[in-house]
Protein backbone atom coordinates (compact mmCIF):
# COMPACT_ATOMS: atom_id res chain seq x y z
CA UNK A 1 0.00 0.00 0.00
CA UNK A 2 1.56 3.55 -0.77
CA UNK A 3 1.73 5.92 1.65
CA UNK A 4 -0.74 8.69 1.77
CA UNK A 5 0.52 11.98 1.97
CA UNK A 6 0.69 15.31 4.13
CA UNK A 7 -0.40 18.25 2.28
CA UNK A 8 -0.27 21.73 3.32
CA UNK A 9 -1.24 25.08 1.20
CA UNK A 10 -1.31 28.55 2.00
CA UNK A 11 -2.73 31.03 -0.06
CA UNK A 12 -1.72 34.47 0.27
CA UNK A 13 -3.14 37.91 -1.37
CA UNK A 14 -1.79 37.69 -4.89
CA UNK A 15 -4.54 37.71 -7.43
CA UNK A 16 -4.88 34.67 -8.54
CA UNK A 17 -7.75 33.35 -6.13
CA UNK A 18 -9.23 30.64 -8.98
CA UNK A 19 -5.66 28.89 -8.43
CA UNK A 20 -6.26 28.35 -5.15
CA UNK A 21 -9.99 27.26 -5.83
CA UNK A 22 -9.08 25.07 -8.03
CA UNK A 23 -6.18 23.53 -6.14
CA UNK A 24 -8.06 23.27 -3.19
CA UNK A 25 -10.95 21.58 -5.81
CA UNK A 26 -8.72 18.66 -6.88
CA UNK A 27 -7.38 17.93 -3.47
CA UNK A 28 -10.39 17.24 -2.17
CA UNK A 29 -10.97 15.13 -5.26
CA UNK A 30 -7.59 13.43 -4.27
CA UNK A 31 -8.61 12.73 -0.58
CA UNK A 32 -8.17 8.98 -0.66
CA UNK A 33 -4.15 9.88 -1.68
CA UNK A 34 -3.83 12.07 1.34
CA UNK A 35 -3.28 11.65 4.86
CA UNK A 36 -3.79 15.25 6.02
CA UNK A 37 -4.81 18.63 4.16
CA UNK A 38 -4.36 21.92 5.90
CA UNK A 39 -4.77 25.27 4.75
CA UNK A 40 -3.38 28.60 6.07
CA UNK A 41 -4.18 32.19 4.52
CA UNK A 42 -3.15 35.39 4.81
CA UNK A 43 -5.55 38.41 5.35
CA UNK A 44 -4.74 39.58 2.17
CA UNK A 45 -5.81 36.07 0.60
CA UNK A 46 -9.22 36.14 1.97
CA UNK A 47 -9.89 39.99 1.17
CA UNK A 48 -8.73 38.71 -2.39
CA UNK A 49 -10.64 35.52 -2.27
CA UNK A 50 -14.23 37.92 -1.67
CA UNK A 51 -13.09 40.27 -4.10
CA UNK A 52 -12.19 38.06 -7.52
CA UNK A 53 -14.59 35.07 -6.52
CA UNK A 54 -17.82 36.91 -4.64
CA UNK A 55 -17.94 33.99 -1.73
CA UNK A 56 -15.69 32.70 1.22
CA UNK A 57 -16.07 28.92 0.20
CA UNK A 58 -12.53 28.52 1.40
CA UNK A 59 -14.41 27.97 4.65
CA UNK A 60 -16.53 24.81 3.52
CA UNK A 61 -13.65 22.77 2.24
CA UNK A 62 -12.78 19.46 4.98
CA UNK A 63 -9.43 20.68 5.34
CA UNK A 64 -8.27 22.17 9.17
CA UNK A 65 -7.42 26.19 8.51
CA UNK A 66 -4.93 27.09 10.68
CA UNK A 67 -4.51 31.14 11.33
CA UNK A 68 -1.86 32.89 9.69
CA UNK A 69 0.42 33.02 13.22
CA UNK A 70 -0.41 29.80 14.27
CA UNK A 71 2.53 28.66 15.19
CA UNK A 72 1.19 25.39 17.05
CA UNK A 73 0.07 24.12 13.40
CA UNK A 74 1.68 20.65 12.62
CA UNK A 75 3.42 21.59 9.46
CA UNK A 76 5.31 24.35 11.84
CA UNK A 77 7.36 21.68 12.61
CA UNK A 78 9.85 19.41 10.40
CA UNK A 79 8.55 16.45 12.91
CA UNK A 80 4.93 16.41 11.74
CA UNK A 81 6.64 14.80 8.31
CA UNK A 82 4.20 16.97 6.09
CA UNK A 83 5.53 15.67 2.14
CA UNK A 84 4.79 19.20 0.62
CA UNK A 85 3.43 22.85 1.09
CA UNK A 86 2.05 24.58 -1.82
CA UNK A 87 1.78 28.34 -1.82
CA UNK A 88 -0.83 29.18 -4.09
CA UNK A 89 -0.53 31.90 -5.31
CA UNK A 90 2.54 33.24 -4.01
CA UNK A 91 3.15 36.86 -3.73
CA UNK A 92 6.34 38.33 -4.50
CA UNK A 93 6.42 39.74 -0.60
CA UNK A 94 5.94 36.40 0.34
CA UNK A 95 8.85 34.74 -1.90
CA UNK A 96 10.85 37.83 -0.65
CA UNK A 97 10.21 36.99 3.02
CA UNK A 98 10.90 32.68 2.12
CA UNK A 99 14.40 33.91 0.11
CA UNK A 100 15.57 36.00 2.63
CA UNK A 101 14.49 33.39 5.58
CA UNK A 102 12.03 35.96 7.49
CA UNK A 103 9.65 33.27 9.03
CA UNK A 104 7.26 35.76 10.70
CA UNK A 105 4.19 33.82 10.15
CA UNK A 106 3.01 30.40 9.59
CA UNK A 107 3.18 30.42 5.75
CA UNK A 108 6.99 31.76 5.67
CA UNK A 109 7.60 29.11 9.02
CA UNK A 110 6.57 26.24 7.02
CA UNK A 111 8.49 27.17 3.85
CA UNK A 112 11.08 27.69 5.93
CA UNK A 113 10.61 24.17 7.72
CA UNK A 114 10.32 22.39 4.06
CA UNK A 115 13.67 23.77 2.84
CA UNK A 116 15.54 23.11 6.14
CA UNK A 117 13.75 19.33 5.73
CA UNK A 118 14.28 19.23 2.00
CA UNK A 119 10.97 18.47 1.65
CA UNK A 120 8.58 20.04 -1.67
CA UNK A 121 7.88 23.63 -1.54
CA UNK A 122 6.19 25.12 -4.42
CA UNK A 123 5.57 28.47 -4.87
CA UNK A 124 3.09 29.05 -7.65
CA UNK A 125 4.19 32.98 -8.48
CA UNK A 126 1.67 35.36 -9.79
CA UNK A 127 2.73 38.80 -11.03
CA UNK A 128 3.87 40.39 -13.64
CA UNK A 129 5.92 41.78 -15.27
CA UNK A 130 8.78 40.75 -12.82
CA UNK A 131 11.93 42.96 -11.22
CA UNK A 132 15.21 41.80 -10.91
CA UNK A 133 14.66 41.44 -7.44
CA UNK A 134 12.15 38.79 -8.18
CA UNK A 135 13.95 37.19 -10.82
CA UNK A 136 16.95 37.04 -7.98
CA UNK A 137 14.60 36.35 -5.15
CA UNK A 138 13.26 32.89 -7.59
CA UNK A 139 16.90 32.04 -8.13
CA UNK A 140 17.47 32.10 -4.46
CA UNK A 141 14.84 29.98 -3.82
CA UNK A 142 15.40 27.29 -6.37
CA UNK A 143 19.01 27.49 -5.12
CA UNK A 144 17.25 26.46 -1.56
CA UNK A 145 15.17 23.75 -3.17
CA UNK A 146 11.81 25.22 -3.62
CA UNK A 147 10.12 24.58 -6.80
CA UNK A 148 8.88 28.06 -8.64
CA UNK A 149 5.86 27.25 -10.66
CA UNK A 150 4.40 30.54 -11.92
CA UNK A 151 1.12 30.75 -12.74
CA UNK A 152 1.18 30.59 -16.56
CA UNK A 153 -1.64 28.99 -18.29
CA UNK A 154 -1.07 26.19 -21.15
CA UNK A 155 -3.79 25.90 -23.90
CA UNK A 156 -2.51 22.74 -26.17
CA UNK A 157 -5.62 21.14 -23.97
CA UNK A 158 -7.71 24.00 -25.82
CA UNK A 159 -9.11 24.76 -22.18
CA UNK A 160 -12.56 26.29 -22.80
CA UNK A 161 -13.33 27.95 -19.31
CA UNK A 162 -11.78 29.91 -16.84
CA UNK A 163 -11.27 26.70 -13.99
CA UNK A 164 -9.99 24.74 -17.53
CA UNK A 165 -7.65 27.44 -18.12
CA UNK A 166 -6.57 27.33 -14.27
CA UNK A 167 -6.47 23.68 -13.87
CA UNK A 168 -3.44 23.49 -16.70
CA UNK A 169 -1.33 25.16 -14.19
CA UNK A 170 -2.35 23.39 -10.96
CA UNK A 171 -2.24 19.79 -12.66
CA UNK A 172 1.47 20.60 -12.75
CA UNK A 173 1.29 21.68 -9.41
CA UNK A 174 -0.74 18.31 -8.78
CA UNK A 175 1.80 16.35 -10.58
CA UNK A 176 4.73 18.20 -8.89
CA UNK A 177 3.63 17.40 -5.45
CA UNK A 178 3.23 13.65 -5.60
CA UNK A 179 -0.02 12.99 -6.01
CA UNK A 180 -1.33 11.02 -8.94
CA UNK A 181 -4.76 12.22 -11.14
CA UNK A 182 -6.01 12.20 -14.89
CA UNK A 183 -5.44 14.99 -16.71
CA UNK A 184 -4.38 16.46 -20.04
CA UNK A 185 -0.75 14.85 -21.09
CA UNK A 186 0.71 16.11 -24.18
CA UNK A 187 0.95 13.27 -26.87
CA UNK A 188 -1.85 11.57 -25.43
CA UNK A 189 -4.19 10.35 -28.10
Amino acid sequence: MENKLKIAVAITGASGSIYARVLLDKLKNLSAQCEEVSLVMSDNAKDVWLHELGNSDYEKYPFKIYGKNDFYAPFASGSARYNALIICPCSMGTLARIATGISNDLITRAADVMLKERRKLILVTRDTPLSLIHINNMKTVTESGAIVCPATPSFYSQPQTIEEVAATVIDRVIDLSGLKQESYRWGDK
